[in-house]
């Protein structure tokens, strides 16, 4: 996949044209109100680009997981009307995404405005990427506009199917991550360290792998360094731990060490017999965990070591919490480091690349999320770019 090869609308008249954006509206919501706008607000800056242009912006989203078709539960209907008000414009909606129904809107819909489509998921062609609907998409639109990067693991119809069809190209928020992710991976300034985390080894095996390879300094926390020092001979107590992974973490640190990765693992934590808000806790080192305790954060030098870390490195990527960091007090060795690298950021001497859904809630509460350099707000498709995957929907424009 030439990333090179990824072209935007800058300089193309679209005076009057039909550009279908696949956009992700999929956000947060309860009883029809958004709970989390952040996405929308992400968005809004490319739609409103090309309604200024001139353009008939048509917008495709999927939302939830609906199982038997159309339902009120997962409509995109409240959604566009959120996006409306955040965009202070009118956003006009149809209820489906072809048919009649999507024609007679994308008819009606004047120069410079703002259409969104019903639910592409309703129908089942979109994630069988099924090249009739995908069709079907295509031709309600003249340019196709992809500017959701945080759909582009699908090969979906309206993310990779549709691509094959017609003039397409990458919008401003899918160009935004992808140039933050190559920032960090393909020419980064150097030392790069990379801080992994959450619960579990086995659904980062890929990542840590990957970043081996890549990085200069792979900080582990969360849960998978349980694993990590359960492979080296220490006792975890009750902690959370996949002992049948110890073989692979053992791989993972001969293929670091061969290609002068140095992984980087706790030296204190803070244990406590269960996991309660306000629960008694203790601060130990890592051979003193005692047999009735749960690993659920780093401690203060641990937090001393990492930052010590990060103080020598101009690249950082972020991916997973360093503990518990949803229950007090257990958040604060996560908290910690990145209020350091936050720090660093605004100093201009650190390079901050973070993302996935509980490290943006990490940051967020940590108050510092608008200090890293960028963070993503996509999930799944910036854990696989972490792996090294090449995603469909990238892969499409770049074709």
């Amino acid at each position: 996949m030439n990333l090179d090869k990824l072209k935007t609308t800058e300089g193309l008249d679209l005076e009057g044209k039909r550009v279908i954006v696949r956009a992700d509206l999929n956000v947060p919501a309860k009883n029809g109100a958004v709970t989390d706008a952040t996405r929308l607000k992400r968005v809004i800056p490319g739609l409103t680009d090309l309604a200024g242009r001139g353009a008939r912006v048509i917008v495709l989203s999927h939302f939830g997981r609906p199982k038997n078709g159309p339902d009120k539960e997962n409509s995109l209907a409240p959604i566009a009307n959120a996006l409306g008000s955040l965009a202070a414009r009118p956003v006009a909606f149809a209820h489906d995404c072809i048919g009649e129904a999507a024609e007679g809107a994308v008819s009606a819909l004047a120069n410079g405005g703002i259409l969104v489509l019903e639910n592409t998921r309703f129908h089942k062609g979109e994630e069988a990427n099924d090249p009739g609907f995908a069709k079907a998409l295509a031709s309600l639109g003249d340019v196709f506009v992809n500017d959701a990067f945080s759909a582009a693991h699908r090969a979906h119809a309206s993310t990779e199917g549709i691509a094959r069809l017609m003039p397409s190209y990458a919008g401003p928020l899918m160009m935004e991550e992808i140039n933050a992710l190559r920032t960090a991976l393909d020419a980064p300034r150097r030392p790069v360290a990379a801080v992994v985390g959450g619960a579990k080894v086995s659904t980062k095996i890929p990542v840590l792998t990957n970043l081996s390879a890549k990085v200069d300094k792979l900080i582990i926390g969360g849960g998978m360094a349980n694993t990590f020092l359960l492979a080296g001979g220490v006792e975890i107590g009750k902690s959370l731990a996949e002992p049948d992974l110890v073989e692979t973490v053992h791989e993972i640190m001969r293929a670091a060490k061969a290609r002068s990765c140095e992984i980087v693992l706790p030296q204190d934590l803070v244990v406590a017999e269960r996991l309660e808000a306000g629960a008694p806790s203790l601060t130990v080192t890592t051979i003193e965990v005692p047999p009735d305790g749960m690993i659920l954060d780093v401690g203060p030098k641990t937090v001393a070591h990492y930052t010590d870390v990060l103080s020598r490195c101009e690249t950082l990527l972020w991916n997973g919490p360093l503990g518990a960091f949803e229950i007090a007090p257990f958040g604060e060795g996560t908290f910690a480091l990145a209020r350091a690298a936050a720090e660093r950021t605004k100093a201009g001497t650190l390079v901050s690349i973070a993302g996935g859904g509980d490290t943006v809630a990490a940051l967020n509460a940590a108050g510092v999320a608008g200090d890293f350099t960028y963070v993503s707000s996509a999930g799944g498709a910036f854990l696989e770019w972490l792996e090294g995957r090449e995603l469909p929907g990238v892969a499409a424009l770049a074709r």
